[in-house]
């Protein structure tokens, strides 16, 4: 999922090296490191952060910050190198099971035999670990081989100041979301929602996983436990996706297949939108520089339909060390990632506007500070979060969903189509890399 924000007014087009340099510390404790890393709307929280643990320990870390296309492109390059020149790989949940089934990464537990996850860290439907043996995410029988950086989900970002008004009640399934929508539209000055539609890495596809899951849809039918049979097309799919749609066209922005995630959190930034489904952009909202909607944005879990729970994809974000760099600077490496899991660090980390991984700060007393009213739903959504993929190959199906997604919203392809068309072009990319993966009977008009 692609994740940008917009900061000051402009995104990052380009890599941008940050070295934050101390001047009071004489020598370093551990080798210097380097992190590569996206920019997104909680990389600010995480630049300070790192700034803590420099001035705390003396050792010396430096920020690659790139798109998200960019970092995962110089991922790929750093691991398949002689040696990486990246020290810590910001993996995204889309991704990093590329990288795991790929065995570029070092195991934590080979880098020091007594390190631990905290007992308060999330391990995000156990993304953590790794079964070599099997190729499998195993909580039991795996290798530690990350350590949660960031928990995003998807979050409902409401007007609030506009509930309190119209008396509104904040939405459990998505008929309430599209009649509380209904409500505050008044286009253009006013779009009772605003939806992600445009084709990316990985942008559409996580938006549109909220609808498809919480009715009982998806891409495969239970991928983790080893069930790839292709439900893209089925009836549920479809229910979610006619209410997706319904959605946009009933309340939402008439360009709904144009807009991208910068797009969707700038409406709400400039209070053009009463609702956006989007990953939590707090930080950002509450900013007088960039935002007209100050502590008047209040969050919950996604809707959901009737019978379903709420289904976030997790968006979540890893860090992995890689397996060629040198002894020294791996070590580095889970130096950095260990203090980032500690109370300390996660509690500077929520304070700096980042969600934290800390299960225990989520749950703090921070939690019931109107700046952090975030928190509870967060932490709410969070206990039915899922894994989007559990295969290397998903950036291959998501070349398909991206674009046959993106085709249905904007009206070039009909729901039945665009469903039928990305079962049949998601299945020979399973059975070519030897996976089971039946599909379904097409959709009938």
């Amino acid at each position: 999922m692609t994740l940008f924000t917009p900061i000051r007014g402009c995104l990052f087009a380009s890599a941008l090296t940050l070295p934050i340099v101390l001047g009071t510390v004489a020598s370093a404790k551990e080798a210097d490191i380097t992190i590569v890393i996206n920019q997104s709307p909680w990389f600010d929280g995480f630049q300070k952060v790192v700034q803590q643990y420099q001035d705390k320990t003396g050792n010396k870390v430096s920020l690659d910050v790139n798109p998200f296309a960019g970092s995962l492109e110089k991922q790929r390059t750093a691991v398949r190198a002689k040696e990486s020149p990246y020290d810590i790989l910001v993996m995204n949940a889309g991704f990093f099971i590329e990288m795991y089934k790929g065995g570029f990464l070092k195991p934590l537990n080979e880098i020091d035999a007594s390190f631990k996850l905290g007992k308060d860290i999330y391990t995000f439907d156990d993304s953590v670990y790794w079964n070599a043996s099997t190729n499998k995410i195993d909580a039991k029988n795996g290798a530690l081989m990350s350590v949660p950086i960031n928990p995003f989900v998807p979050l409902l970002h409401y007007r609030s100041d506009l509930y309190q008004a119209k008396n509104l009640k904040v939405p459990e399934t998505w008929d309430d979301l599209l009649a509380n929508a209904k409500a505050l539209n008044n286009p253009p000055k006013m779009y009772g929602i605003v939806q992600r539609g445009a084709r990316g890495t990985f942008d559409v596809t996580y938006d549109v996983l909220p609808y498809l899951w919480s009715y009982g849809g998806g891409i495969f039918k239970d991928q983790k436990n080893g069930d790839n049979t292709i439900i893209i097309n089925s009836l549920e799919s479809k229910a979610a996706m006619e209410m997706y749609l319904k959605l946009a066209k009933e309340a939402g922005h008439p360009s709904t297949a144009g807009q991208t995630q910068t797009n969707v959190i700038q409406n709400m930034a400039t209070g053009k939108t009463g609702h956006i489904l989007a990953v939590l952009a707090a930080s950002t909202f509450d900013d007088p520089n960039q935002s007209v909607v100050v502590d008047k944005v209040g969050f919950a879990p996604p809707p959901h339909a009737p019978g379903f729970p709420s289904s976030a994809p997790l968006g979540h974000w890893l860090g992995g060390i890689p397996k060629n760099i040198p002894a020294d600077r791996q070590k580095a490496a889970l130096a950095f990632l260990n203090w980032f899991q500690s109370d300390e660090a996660q509690r500077a980390y929520a304070e700096a506007g980042s969600p934290p991984v800390s299960r225990a700060v989520l749950e703090s007393d921070l939690a019931n500070q109107p700046k952090y009213r975030w928190m509870k739903p967060l932490a709410k959504a969070l206990e039915t979060a899922k894994l989007t993929f559990v295969i290397p190959e998903s950036a291959q199906v998501l070349a398909v969903t991206e674009l046959r997604l993106n085709q249905i919203i904007a009206g070039q392809m009909t729901v039945n189509d665009g469903l039928n068309t990305m079962a049949k072009e998601i299945e020979p990319i399973m059975t070519k890399a030897g996976y089971s993966a039946p599909r379904l009977p097409d959709l009938k008009d």
